[in-house]
């Protein structure tokens, strides 16, 4: 069944989005309603519903879509109409819905985990990774506005470094053929050069697009580095012809092995073992880890130590370090080695002192006695 295309532009809201047509997202409504109608959808997804909607846009669905729901969705796009899913970190384990179900059959599937850079710049969050050199089709930085050099169909000329955009909180895809992946996560994010944003096309005229972070394109994002460029590419990809993937790119994308990052949450609260100098020379290293259970000498159990502490009404409290005492004599006193400068005492007071000791000599003494016994003769 054919459904008939128009104006019009329509946000579901019937499976508690995380946002929606109002919340956080007017900027891409803004931008939309200058040539569409825009329109929310709260009821239950049908076929006829969605007749004279010409893009359909689900951000961070967190309830399944059921079965008939998602069989409207596929007649829908095999008969002509466009889908936009954004969704986030945690993929359906976290946001409790089954939209892979539908994506699956297109070749796309949003993974169960988080996009983080491991290098500091410009963003304190980890989780809000800066992607500078993550554009994996050089048709998306020509409708960016971005010099493209080489042939536009041969296999040199993209440039992964055209195109510098935030991807906050966001889930990686793997992306199968006919989809094809057109943003990755670069070099300096983990997992490395792991697709973000993929399309496809499909039987018709329908496109879909997934896109891994439904934060990418709200009010607190979409301004930051060029994600607003990023965001004007997918509409126009999924409203108009304007845009033709490069054929080159999109066979042989530059694309990394998943390799996950272990949950160190889950780890911390398993057995750790404790090797001895002498078990770790061994090269045979497989029966190290057949340890005894009840073997206290052999392995730490962080969470049974920790609970300890209030079953012995114990203050948890981080260790101190104990003040040591030292028994030993004192070392023998020795000199300084130079005697200490002591302060003179003060001097007599003026009216002590008798002025003819203190500045006649003896002769001007015998002087002034000879005098005064002729004067008094």
């Amino acid at each position: 069944m054919e459904t008939t295309q128009c104006d019009a532009v329509a946000f579901n809201a019937s499976k508690r989005e995380l946002f929606t047509i109002n919340t956080r997202y007017k900027s891409m409504q803004r931008r939309l309603r200058a040539q569409w109608t825009i329109r929310g959808m709260k009821d239950k997804l049908t076929l006829e519903k969605l007749n004279g909607v010409r893009l359909w846009i689900t951000v961070g669905p967190r309830e399944k879509f059921s079965t008939s729901e998602l069989e409207a969705l596929k007649d829908y796009l095999d008969g002509g109409g466009n889908v936009m899913v954004l969704l986030g970190e945690g993929g359906e384990t976290k946001y409790e819905t089954n939209i892979n179900f539908f994506l699956e059959d297109l070749g796309i599937m949003v993974n169960n985990d988080a996009v983080a850079r491991n290098v500091y710049h410009r963003h304190l969050h980890p989780k809000e990774a800066l992607v500078s050199d993550g554009v994996l089709n050089r048709e998306v930085s020509r409708a960016a506005g971005k010099k493209v050099t080489g042939a536009s169909d041969g296999p040199l000329g993209n440039d992964p470094k055209a195109l510098a955009f935030l991807y906050p909180y966001g889930a990686t895809l793997t992306v199968m053929k006919p989809a094809v992946a057109v943003l990755s996560t670069g070099s300096e994010c983990f997992p490395f050069n792991w697709p973000v944003l993929a399309f496809h096309e499909g039987k018709g005229t329908g496109k879909l697009v997934v896109l891994g972070s439904c934060h990418m394109f709200s009010e607190q994002y979409v301004g930051k580095e060029e994600n607003s460029k990023i965001m004007d590419v997918v509409l126009q990809w999924l409203t108009t012809d304007s845009i033709s993937l490069n054929r080159a790119d999109a066979d042989a994308p530059v694309i990394s092995e998943y390799t996950p990052i272990p949950d160190t949450g889950v780890l911390s609260e398993k057995l750790r073992l404790v090797l001895n100098h002498k078990e770790a020379q061994s090269r045979d290293f497989p029966p190290l880890f057949d340890i005894p259970p009840l073997d206290l000498h052999s392995f730490l159990s962080l969470p049974r130590v920790i609970g300890a502490y209030k079953e012995l009404s114990v203050k948890y409290e981080p260790l101190q370090l104990m003040k040591r005492h030292i028994e030993a004599p004192l070392p023998r006193l020795q000199l300084a080695v130079s005697p200490p400068t002591l302060r003179d005492l003060p001097p007599p007071v003026l009216e002590h002192f008798d002025l003819n000791e203190a500045f006649f000599s003896v002769r001007d003494d015998f002087a002034q006695l000879t005098s005064k016994y002729i004067y008094d003769d």
